[in-house]
């Protein structure tokens, strides 16, 4: 079984490029800390990961995530072998995305943006096998299904 599940921030803006039949795809990466910090200098390593992402997918990419924002992607790992400009074989891994969620809301990114950092929470996605929800970029989930609650009492809602 080929499956992979992946957290983490944009490294950059996705670039959303067509094939020659038109087909839209765009690449970008995520940088995923690890689960663990290293004994050797106390810091937690964060690995680069190339994600590639084809039709519909690419398009809800390009048009809604940036860098910076936190992603989660589910997709499959694909090792490719590719020849540079000085003729040598390279072989490069990544990530053919199947899914791309949104794993931050849209205030709490925007808080963090005028704070500097960063904040998490919140939900949406689009992907390639399942089917739309009304329209081709609408999450399955009105923002109106929810109500905030303004004071913590500490009992939950349910």
């Amino acid at each position: 079984m080929n499956q992979i599940v992946l957290m983490g921030r944009l490294t950059r803006d996705p670039e959303l490029r067509h094939t020659q039949s038109g087909t839209p795809v765009a690449s970008f990466s995520l940088a995923v800390d690890r689960g663990y910090v290293s004994k050797d200098n106390g810091e937690r390593q964060t690995d680069f990961i190339d994600i590639v992402a084809w039709r519909a997918t690419a398009e809800f990419v390009s048009k809604y995530f940036t860098k910076g924002q936190m992603a989660a992607v589910t997709g499959r790992l694909q090792i490719r072998d590719w020849t540079d400009k000085d003729g040598n074989k390279r072989r490069s891994a990544e990530v053919i995305a199947d899914n791309v969620y949104f794993t931050e809301s849209k205030r709490s990114r925007e808080a963090a943006l005028a704070a500097g950092g960063a904040a998490s929470g919140g939900s949406g996605s689009y992907s390639e096998s399942k089917p739309s929800y009304g329209s081709e970029y609408s999450s399955p989930v009105a923002p109106s299904d929810f109500a905030e609650l303004d004071e913590d009492d500490g009992d939950l809602p349910f």
